[in-house]
């Protein structure tokens, strides 16, 4: 519904003509890279899942000449993706960021320079910013919660609040913000990097790490198709890393696969953010709209460890 009324009505409303494409049964990349080069397609709009799958296709084989402007939403965008998108079509890729409960309030906006890996800068008619706990202002560069300033009334675009739930509406609105339980950083340009949900943050030996961060990392790996990192228990450390991933066509599962990538990623980050366990999948659960369920796979692990040890395919 959130995504009806951003993508159909809103265009609608100021005149604009919309392509709409029936995809019935799995996405085919190659058929919408046809029709988005084809069909007169100006704008394009998808989630990060949609412009993984696309860019494992032979981009050089389509003209984009008629496409000026490429937005993603619905969870972050691998900055891979977007220097390879780049790369063949020559236009970037405007990322935004919103909830079910809002409009779209951090955006990379056309007329501003794009930091890929970032989701933009605040509308200019909201009072946005990362506060800790106490709702209160985190340094530039420190982790926070997104916090919508909502002191004298509702902005447009911003709900009112849950229906027939009292308790989370305290919960999420005090000291006249409306906390969205999403997790970013600010730059000192005033950027907003995500960098996960209040409850995907993993804390593994004392330190807490976002899992987008590792993810675009590990999706750098030319065998990598597609990934999702969660916590998964662990008796001494409280938490690993585990990283699901979907391999490329051409690369099979293996240990030494797997150790080449946990290599790959120490060697790119801080060695404490590298996967412990890997487990090599066809593809990740998600929702209709393509953002993965990593709620999904975390609580499948905490399943797992919980009767047993993993075992299968998992490789660590």
């Amino acid at each position: 519904m959130a995504k009806s009324a951003w993508g159909l009505y809103g265009q609608w409303t100021i005149g604009a003509a919309i392509f709409v494409h029936n995809a019935e049964g799995r996405f085919n990349a190659k058929l919408t890279l046809e029709l988005l080069t084809t069909k007169g397609v100006t704008v394009f709009c998808a989630p990060p899942t949609v412009y993984r799958m696309m860019i494992l296709e032979d981009l050089t084989k389509y003209d984009y000449t008629g496409l000026r402007h490429f937005t993603s939403a619905g969870e972050p965008l691998n900055a891979e993706v977007i220097k390879v998108w780049q790369h063949a079509t020559g236009r970037t890729i405007h990322e935004g960021y919103g909830q079910t409960e809002t409009t779209v309030v951090v955006a990379n906006y056309p007329f501003m320079p794009v930091k890929p890996g970032s989701m933009g800068k605040p509308v200019p008619d909201m009072n946005i910013d990362v506060l800790d706990e106490d709702f209160k202002p985190v340094r530039p560069g420190e982790v926070g919660y997104i916090c919508i300033e909502v002191r004298d009334s509702r902005p447009i675009g911003i709900f009112e609040s849950y229906l027939e739930d009292p308790e989370e509406n305290v919960k999420v609105f005090q000291k006249g913000w409306y906390n969205t339980g999403d997790k970013a950083i600010k730059d000192e340009d005033g950027y907003f990097t995500f960098v996960g949900r209040g409850d995907d943050i993993i804390k593994a030996s004392g330190y807490r790490i976002g899992p987008f961060e590792v993810e675009s990392v590990i999706q750098e790996h030319p065998a990598v198709a597609e990934n999702a990192v969660v916590a998964s228990p662990d008796s001494v450390r409280g938490e690993i890393i585990k990283a699901f991933i979907v391999l490329v066509n051409g690369y099979k599962a293996s240990d030494a696969l797997a150790k080449e990538i946990q290599d790959f990623v120490k060697s790119r980050t801080a060695p404490y953010k590298y996967p412990r366990e890997i487990e090599f999948m066809d593809e990740l659960p998600k929702t209709v709209s393509g953002k993965i369920k990593r709620a999904v796979l975390r609580s499948r692990e905490i399943e797992r460890k919980s009767v047993k040890p993993a075992s299968g395919d998992q490789m660590t």
